[in-house]
């Protein structure tokens, strides 16, 4: 695959009295890695949940490779994105293989090509197919359980890749190697990958550009080395000094 062109337009989402994003224009170039970044309430999850549809915009418009989403199938559409949550919410009742099988099954593919694909994409989350394919979602480690999460959300050889603080629940040193596979990952497969996180350093690991959001608006989208360099005054620079001035401080300012 290549990934695809994802742009907001003009696009705002009220829940009743809630106007939770207010006004998000933003193009998301083919093969991108883009962080939405923002602490909880900024918008950033309806913002990506709308490039899926499982939002809808009260206002505005998105659109996948220029093909408004609104007028799409949203079925057909959703098969060409990978979604992964931190909850990760595998089916408990499934084998792992069956859990990674889900989506190319629903596409129609043979035994063979799901069987095929589950290999495929076990081995490339570092996870033996002969020791997961058949094991219980309930015998997993955190870890183990994010990286089929991943695998199922990539089986369907989707173009756009959406993650959902994916790596919230898992401790330090999981959630730095998971994140250098996932980024690993999408170059590999040419996707367009939007991450949401409200982690500043996991932003700047991982991503080309940076959307940092408030109250429902993007303040800033820069790549890591200018937002580092030049934040903009105000909120952007005291999300940024919040989590990396301690480490400066301790530094003598060197960092």
């Amino acid at each position: 695959t290549m990934g695809a062109r994802v742009e907001l337009d003009g696009v705002h989402v009220r829940f009743g009295e809630v106007h939770a994003v207010r006004g998000v224009d933003l193009q998301i170039d083919e093969g991108e890695f883009l962080a939405l970044l923002g602490t909880s309430g900024s918008g950033k999850s309806t913002t990506l949940k709308c490039i899926n549809r499982l939002v809808s915009p009260s206002v505005g418009q998105v659109r996948i490779d220029g093909s408004d989403l609104g007028t799409a199938d949203v079925l057909s559409l959703r098969r060409r994105i990978g979604y992964v949550l931190q909850s990760i919410a595998l089916f408990p009742n499934l084998s792992v293989g069956e859990n990674v099988a889900v989506v190319p099954q629903l596409l129609g593919w043979s035994t063979e090509e799901v069987d095929a694909r589950v290999h495929e994409l076990l081995a490339l989350m570092g996870l033996s197919p002969a020791d997961y394919v058949h094991r219980r979602t309930h015998e997993l480690s955190g870890g183990q359980a994010q990286r089929v999460g991943v695998a199922r959300a990539l089986a369907g050889r989707p173009d756009v890749l959406l993650l959902d603080e994916p790596f919230g629940a898992l401790d330090p040193v999981t959630r730095a190697r998971l994140q250098g596979e996932v980024r690993e990952l999408h170059d590999r497969l040419g996707l367009t990958s939007v991450l949401v996180t409200h982690d500043v350093v996991e932003a700047v690991r991982m991503a080309d550009r940076i959307a940092v959001m408030d109250q429902g608006v993007i303040l800033q989208v820069a790549t890591p080395q200018q937002l580092l360099a030049h934040p903009e005054p105000g909120y952007v620079t005291e999300l940024l000094n919040a989590a990396l001035g301690p480490v400066r401080d301790r530094m003598g300012g060197t960092v």
